[in-house]
């Protein structure tokens, strides 16, 4: 491959890298991992209503860069690390922080409501409201040891400054994506979005370990201390940061231009054969990866003593895992579809919570394995189970099949996350079995990765329109491994020699 066209092939991942559900790294506030295309018109879908000046084009581009780097950095001082640290300071526990780290797939159940709010009030005045809110909304807990609350009190309000920025910023990105989907020209759409997703994931390494470095450092061994307070102060100035940058960018479909949604649209998903088993596979793995991915973090903090800057380069490894695969995945894709890549990607996903089980507080070095592996497979992950929906859902009625598959794996991964907790919860901290010592953790682990594996198989019953899915092991190997395809029979061969 010429070097031009590695990097034209570069960037169209990152396009799709951005697109795709959030779960790359469980439990962790992965740079770049955020999903600011879920739901917006595809590669193959209409471009803007109107063609803008080049100029003011160019400007409101590179506006939109800026506050995605921005946003970074907000994610970095508020992200599900940052919180799994409050909920640590102010002993939340493990059902509480299943609970709170699942709030934003919850969330995930006002997608219909944002998709008629973005509809009514447009793109542009719902995503500047929403967004700003949802960022300003941590201003509590940036004061929260001033304000003489009792210890059950400062509990409620961190559960509900994170449900409220969770709910916030479901409607405001499905406003922005909109946002996005008109303004951005379809020919330069790939390009664009590549590039700020590559800088935005460095944007984000970066404020990461400064957030992990400041948090190590100003963490007291009890108490909220004054990193965290810092840390959500910060959030709330990106918050506004943001906002300004926002609104420097205009708006192609001002509000009344859009078409109405009709509440029928939203039940065609329901009715689909072909939708239906997406949704069943979507609710499947995303049940499987919530009862163990919100408590990645509480483990590597409590169980296993990681530093918040080792949590922050362990995240760093694994986003250039996944930037440098990629590619790779793309090309797989391009070439037998996303089915068998999303095959492939949930049968070995399902390991990654095994490997858990290996490191302990003085034993780090298994991490690199789940490195390689998470960074690699949520990446070909992210990609598949990005394409593979546009696929199954037809152009007219696609944003309902897209919140419906956003909806479903959303609320599925809450109720798990909140079920792991309760186990968590019942079980004893530690316990002794075969000679070893295990935590309470290590149980969630376990049913994650048998849930997973068992989610990875439903991947055989969904078909690809236009491909050619993988329903055995057998037809899988085939697929990505040409090697082991089996030889053509003496019929197959002279079939072929005729149609040449």
């Amino acid at each position: 491959m010429s070097p031009a066209a590695f990097r034209r092939h570069l960037l169209s991942s990152f396009a799709s890298l951005a697109s795709a559900v959030p779960l790359f790294r469980p439990g962790t506030s992965l740079p770049g991992s955020a999903a600011p295309l879920l739901g917006a018109p595809p590669a193959d879908g209409p471009g803007p209503t109107s063609t803008p000046a080049v100029g003011r084009l160019r400007r409101t581009l590179g506006a939109s860069v800026a506050e995605g780097m921005f946003a970074e950095v907000f994610t970095a001082c508020a992200g599900a690390t940052v919180l799994t640290a409050w909920a640590i300071a102010l002993k939340l526990g493990p059902f509480l922080v299943g609970v709170m780290t699942a709030l934003p797939f919850f969330a995930q159940f006002v997608q219909f409501p944002a998709a008629w709010l973005t509809s009514f009030f447009g793109h542009r005045r719902v995503a500047l409201t929403a967004v700003c809110l949802s960022r300003l909304v941590m201003f509590p807990l940036a004061v929260l040891p001033w304000l003489g609350l009792s210890f059950p009190a400062q509990q409620h309000l961190l559960l509900t400054v994170a449900g409220a920025s969770a709910l916030l910023g479901v409607v405001g990105n499905n406003a922005w994506v909109a946002w996005m989907g008109e303004l951005v020209p379809r020919s330069v759409r790939g390009r664009f979005f590549g590039r700020r997703t590559a800088l935005t994931t460095l944007a984000g390494t970066l404020a990461s370990l400064t957030a992990g470095l400041l948090m190590d450092r100003l963490r007291p061994p009890e108490g909220v201390g004054l990193g965290l307070p810092l840390l959500a102060l910060g959030a709330c100035v990106m918050g506004v940061v943001t906002t300004l940058l926002m609104a420097t960018q205009h708006d192609p479909a001002p509000p009344g231009t859009a078409p109405r949604l009709e509440l029928k649209g939203a039940l065609v998903p329901l009715k689909d054969p072909v939708a239906r088993r997406v949704l069943t596979y979507q609710v499947a793995w995303n049940a499987a990866v919530g009862v163990s991915a919100p408590f990645f973090a509480l483990h590597s903090l409590q169980n296993l003593k990681m530093t918040f800057v080792i949590m922050a380069l362990h995240a760093a490894a694994v986003a250039g895992m996944r930037i440098l695969t990629a590619p790779l995945w793309g090309r797989v894709i391009d070439k037998v579809g996303a089915q068998p890549v999303l095959m492939a990607c949930s049968l070995g996903i399902s390991a990654i919570p095994v490997l858990w089980l290996l490191p302990s507080a003085g034993t780090l070095w298994p991490l690199l394995f789940d490195v390689l592996l998470a960074g690699a497979l949520w990446s070909g992950h992210g990609l598949a189970i990005f394409a593979l929906p546009l696929t199954v859902a037809p152009r007219k009625g696609r944003p309902f099949y897209l919140a419906a598959f956003a909806t479903a794996g959303g609320l599925a991964y809450s109720a798990a996350a909140a079920l792991g907790g309760a186990i968590a919860a019942a079980l004893p901290s530690q316990f002794i079995l075969g000679g070893q010592v295990w935590v309470n953790l290590h149980v969630l682990f376990v049913l994650s990765s048998v849930a997973r594996l068992g989610a990875g198989l439903l991947t055989s019953r969904i078909p690809e329109p236009g491909a050619h899915p993988a329903r055995s092991m057998s037809e899988l190997a085939a697929r990505l491994l040409p090697r082991f395809r089996p030889a053509p029979t003496l019929a197959e061969a002279r079939s072929g020699d005729g149609e040449r």
